[in-house]
């Protein structure tokens, strides 16, 4: 069996816009979900749920993938 990760990282926060590449205590938070994900050691594969294309190259960066963009309405404040 595969087991997969996935991190959502909305672009569009309203309290805090794009709060997901904003750096906490020296590197973005995206990296600190990523990171995680890797060392708990249980996952086969890292994706990350974004709208944004800079969240997105940040993620790859890190050795997630993001096979898409969320669309519109799946990246609201309802969504």
């Amino acid at each position: 069996m595969k087991i997969l990760a996935i991190i959502p990282a909305r672009g569009g926060s309203k309290r805090i816009p794009r709060k997901n590449i904003k750096n906490f205590v020296g590197r973005p938070i995206i990296k600190y979900s990523i990171s995680a994900a890797k060392e708990a050691g249980c996952f086969n594969e890292i994706m990350v749920s974004t709208d944004d294309p800079e969240i997105a190259r940040m993620a790859e960066s890190c050795g997630a993938r993001v096979p898409f963009f969320r669309s519109k309405k799946n990246s609201d404040n309802r969504a």
